[in-house]
């Protein structure tokens, strides 16, 4: 894509978040054996109780509806995001809990209902939408072929797996994800949330939220150098994984310490050739929100001069979820030079079937 053809694109948000109400809203997209298994079972939501839906953080009062919902309907997200904020393109991220199953079978036909339910529901009703692909991480197998089904549809533009699951997802039973997502141009996005089949801490259950929510970067950095360690990007050397939701400021130190003892013990990991600071700044993206950086000073501008690179961070909203003041999606403390970058340009070098088209 040329300057020019940039130009014309406006903001790119990276992560708005349509939810799925209940089971029912998938029972049309859900085969007939797996309907009757739903309803004979009464499985009414995968919904994880983790994240308090009624916390203020979890959307602004005038966001939800007359039940205190939000997140439900693509015209609340028309008006209060894509308008209001002036969007060409915003990825849908849906966390409706497939990952939580433990039947690989179930998990591959409720991925598969989700993932049309997207389709319908939310992409063909505006232009604007583009999907992530949530897979059964539970069987590889059902996770590429779902791939391979949805990369069909260009509106699809990145795969959907959760921080905390049942492996690091360097290891190598999960390569022919990578092989899939290089193939179509399909970024991986691990978002934060967890399975919930293991702790979340290294050191067991936490009792309470905060301790999860603080939880979660740990998670991210474990993420990181299994991708790097394992030899991910040496075998697919163009993939791009994008940290949604996983906070900024704690990259630049966990990276200096990931480089400091890849360079004392690299004889073990001797497919790593480069410095793992580079491997990140070639290969992953974070995206801005939560931004958990002070508002005011310079902390933000030498966070971004730490990481070395300007093409990191991605532009995104978090709508319906609430993490900042008001309207500034984009915090004031980001130097004004990189705003259009962090909005635009970023997320098209990052999103190849996004760059391959006009707004």
């Amino acid at each position: 894509m040329t300057g020019t053809e940039s130009q014309s694109w406006t903001a790119i948000d990276c992560d708005v978040h349509p939810r799925v109400p209940n089971m029912r809203a998938l029972h049309p997209y859900l085969d007939e054996y797996w309907r009757e298994q739903v309803i004979d079972r009464g499985i009414d939501t995968l919904e994880s109780i983790a994240y308090p839906p009624n916390a203020p953080i979890s959307a602004r009062p005038d966001w939800r509806d007359a039940k205190g919902e939000a997140g439900l309907d693509i015209a609340q997200m028309q008006t209060h995001a894509l308008d209001r904020w002036g969007t060409s393109a915003a990825i849908c991220n849906c966390l409706f809990g497939v990952q939580m199953v433990y039947n690989e079978d179930m998990a591959a036909a409720f991925a598969r209902a989700m993932n049309d339910w997207l389709a319908k529901e939310w992409l063909d009703r505006d232009p604007r939408l583009r999907g992530s692909i949530v897979i059964p991480l539970q069987n590889v197998e059902y996770a590429v072929d779902e791939i391979e089904r949805c990369a069909k549809d260009k509106r699809f533009v990145q795969i959907l797996v959760l921080c905390m699951g049942e492996l690091p997802l360097g290891r190598r039973q999960y390569w022919p994800i990578y092989a899939a997502a290089e193939r179509h141009g399909l970024p991986l996005g691990i978002h934060a949330g967890s399975s919930y089949h293991h702790p979340v801490t290294s050191l067991g259950w936490p009792n309470f939220y905060l301790e999860d929510y603080l939880s979660q970067s740990q998670g991210f950095q474990s993420q990181v150098a299994s991708l790097i360690c394992e030899g991910v990007f040496v075998k697919y050397p163009k993939l791009k994984v994008v940290l949604i939701e996983s906070g900024v400021t704690w990259a630049p130190g966990f990276l200096w310490r990931l480089a400091k003892f890849w360079r004392g013990v690299r004889f073990e990991v001797p497919w790593v050739k480069v410095s793992p600071l580079e491997t990140f700044r070639e290969n992953f993206r974070l995206t801005i929100q939560p931004l958990d950086a002070p508002e005011t000073g310079d902390t933000i501008a030498r966070v971004i001069d730490h990481l070395r690179s300007d093409d990191i961070l991605l532009y995104s909203s978090d709508y319906p979820h609430w993490q900042f003041d008001g309207d500034a999606v984009i915090s004031p403390a980001i130097p004004d030079r990189l705003r259009r970058k962090i909005q635009v340009d970023n997320p098209l070098a990052t999103y190849s079937r996004l760059s391959e088209e006009a707004p």
